[in-house]
């Protein structure tokens, strides 16, 4: 917030509800590893044991991934959003959001971009199950990328500039995905992709 600005609680619960769902937030965080690791054991008993080698480092690499979201969102992104819309209150306005409002798009931004930076792990879940393949992937490249930009004005500020420090990072991490991707494929499979790709 701009220098000098302070926060307003306007309701009479308000003072004591935010440190509340604050730290509800916080114990998310740190249940998170433990959360995942039992979606992991319900999904697990239906696999391969070739697939289930995969829950220590998809729970390790999903929970990395999520506090990149969050440490992305609170180093770059709230530096910008944050001046960016202060930048146009009049001079005689005092911008003193509410504390609840503020807590909660603090939040909801927090969710936001730890759950967009998953996209690379969901990339490479997809073809190592075989449910998509990397060429089926490139080719619906451009609907991600307008996919990207829809939920990037639905979870973002009305404003360019969030969209963008949004819908680039989800646009990215998808081709890095698809990167990742080719080292989790199975040598017949790969041998395959390369096969389309040179025809």
């Amino acid at each position: 917030l701009p220098a000098g600005s302070k926060l307003l609680a306007t309701g009479v619960t308000t003072p004591f509800m935010v440190p509340l769902k604050v730290t509800l937030f916080a114990a998310l965080l740190i249940a998170l590893p433990y959360v995942l690791w039992q979606a992991w054991a319900f999904v697990a008993p239906g696999l391969y044991k070739h697939e289930r080698k995969l829950a220590a480092p998809l729970i390790a690499s999903s929970v990395v991934m999520f506090f990149m979201g969050m440490a992305y969102c609170y180093f770059v992104v709230f530096g910008f959003v944050f001046k960016f819309i202060a930048g146009f209150a009049p001079i005689s306005v005092n911008v003193s959001p509410d504390i609840d409002a503020y807590f909660g798009f603090v939040l909801g931004m927090f969710l936001a971009f730890g759950l967009a930076f998953e996209m690379p792990i969901v990339v490479v879940l997809l073809v190592r199950f075989g449910i998509a393949g990397i060429d089926k992937l490139k080719q619906v490249r451009p609907y991600v990328i307008v996919g990207a930009f829809i939920v990037a004005a639905v979870f973002t500020p009305p404003d360019v500039l969030s969209q963008l420090l949004l819908a680039i990072p989800l646009c990215v991490l998808y081709e890095l995905g698809i990167f990742l991707a080719r080292f989790m494929v199975k040598p017949k499979e790969a041998e395959e992709a390369t096969a389309s790709e040179a025809q």
